[in-house]
């Protein structure tokens, strides 16, 4: 069994202020892999200081965009090193398949670090001069807003924490990262890569808490943005303290997406989509589209293949290259799934799934389930699951599932399915959420990924990230 006993602090591993722990479990078999120190308030103050002093008086503080390129860039090459290993403990933490977790977990979050090194390289000249109607020129400087509390859940935690660590330091920001009890071993890998790539001290510090603790470092005073993914609940929260702080904040939360699929869609394709654009990590992605609005001539047919796909995944686990479909990520996630499931079968029509696979007695396993004859106002279709549930809902035509798709409290993610691209793309642009994938979803790094409504404020990806991590500051030059 793995053991960690320290916090990476000011690019130290500091021992912690208590002596409380955090059991790290294999989500396929349940067995404790490793523990971990638990942060207490005081964890938390010195991280908030290591990233103040970094920010203010260390080194960081006086590099030039092209400075901090070079060293993402050395972060990135240290990372790679280490991609086998980020993959295989994601997968043994959260259960996420191994075929997936190095896609995401290992590859995507590296294309984070190099993406937002080139943003940096091109804010060398990115001072806007301004004619003044009152004097001579304006400058209007972007300028780094300063420390910032990043606070990241378990289901894709390298990726979405590379996701506010990387536009953040090419702004030119500091952080202090709070991960997921569950999913904290990843954050070691990540400070020992940061550290052998040289990323001065403070700029990265990492403390695992639980949620009080994470509710200090949202309101701590020496904090001067919040970056949050995570539930709508927990969202609404910080939203409500940052409003109190008058403190930028960036909250992506969660969905209850939509899959239209049209009348002349090629259900083929659809069905070859779903396990990425529906059940993607075993169902906890915020952006699974858990809403598939059918026509009601074809409806029998796309809820039979659908069906058909989700009793044909490979079940199994995680560490297993076949695996399809591994485990929830923890007892609890499991328990919160089935609940779900349970009140489904009230609501509506079971056809696939909905009990725990038989080859798998040991871990937090949930078969793909699938329910059909759901309406829109079913518990299981306004609710976010966040596993394997499928709600297949009928529509007359698509002034009605457009209608469909928009009556929900979220509006994250989507897609549309045609065999008409164009067309598709005439439906999708009124749908009324942040994202929407046309025949597929996938995010693009080099696009704004984030929701309306109940699914969160601001928008991570793309170069419009880096902006949450700045101020504009306007200096008037009279003559």
């Amino acid at each position: 069994m793995e053991s960690r006993d320290k916090f990476f602090i000011g690019n130290e591993w500091v021992s912690p202020s208590s002596t409380r722990t955090f059991k790290v479990m294999n989500a396929s078999t349940g067995e404790l892999v490793a523990t971990a120190p638990e942060g207490a308030n005081a964890d938390i103050d010195a991280a908030v200081s290591a990233a103040r002093d970094a920010f203010e008086q260390g080194e960081w503080s006086n590099s030039s965009p092209s400075d901090r390129a070079e060293i993402m860039e050395r972060f990135l090459a240290a990372l790679a090193k280490r991609s086998d290993e980020l993959a295989q403990t994601v997968s043994t933490q959260n259960g996420m398949p191994i075929g997936l977790s190095t896609a995401f977990e290992a590859e995507y979050s590296a294309g984070l670090l190099q993406y937002y090194a080139a943003e940096a390289k091109n804010m060398e000249t990115a001072l806007d001069v301004r004619p003044s109607q009152m004097g001579k020129e304006t400058q209007v400087k972007k300028v780094a807003l300063g420390v910032v509390a990043a606070i990241v859940p378990f289901n894709f935690p390298v990726t979405l924490a590379m996701s506010k660590i990387a536009p953040a330091m090419a702004a030119g920001c500091t952080l202090v990262i709070k991960p997921s009890p569950g999913t904290v071993l990843d954050s070691y890998i990540l400070a020992e890569a940061a550290l052998e790539a040289g990323v001065p001290a403070g700029v990265l510090n990492w403390v695992a808490a639980d949620r009080d603790v994470g509710a200090y470092l949202v309101s701590h005073p020496d904090v001067d943005k919040v970056a949050f993914t995570g539930s709508s609940a927990a969202g609404r929260l910080i939203a409500e303290t940052c409003g109190g702080l008058l403190r930028p904040v960036t909250l992506e939360l969660g969905g209850k997406s939509a899959a239209i699929v049209l009348e002349d869609a090629d259900i083929d394709m659809f069905i070859e989509g779903v396990p990425m654009a529906c059940l993607l990590n075993n169902g906890q992605t915020c952006f699974n589209g858990t809403r598939i609005l059918a026509p009601k001539n074809q409806y029998q047919k796309i809820s039979e293949a659908v069906a058909n796909l989700a009793s044909s995944m490979i079940i199994g686990d995680a560490m297993d290259p076949e695996t399809q479909m591994g485990p929830m990520a923890s007892k609890s996630q499991r328990e919160r799934v089935e609940a779900y499931i349970v009140t489904g079968k009230t609501e509506a029509k079971l056809i696939a799934g909905g009990g725990r696979p038989k080859n798998t007695p040991q871990g937090w396993f949930v078969e793909p389930t699938v329910f059909t004859d759901v309406t829109n106002d079913a518990v299981i279709s306004r609710e976010e699951i966040f596993g394997p549930v499928l709600s297949i809902i009928p529509y007359e035509d698509e002034d009605e599932a457009i209608s469909l798709a928009n009556d929900s409290e979220f509006g994250l993610g989507g897609s549309v399915w045609s065999a008409d691209s164009e067309h598709a793309l005439k439906v999708a642009n009124q749908v009324n959420c942040g994202t929407v994938g046309v025949n597929g979803y996938v995010p693009s790094i080099g696009a704004p990924f984030g929701g309306v409504k109940g699914s969160g404020i601001g928008r991570e990806l793309g170069p419009e990230a880096v902006n949450n991590y700045q101020s504009l500051k306007s200096t008037y030059i009279m003559n």
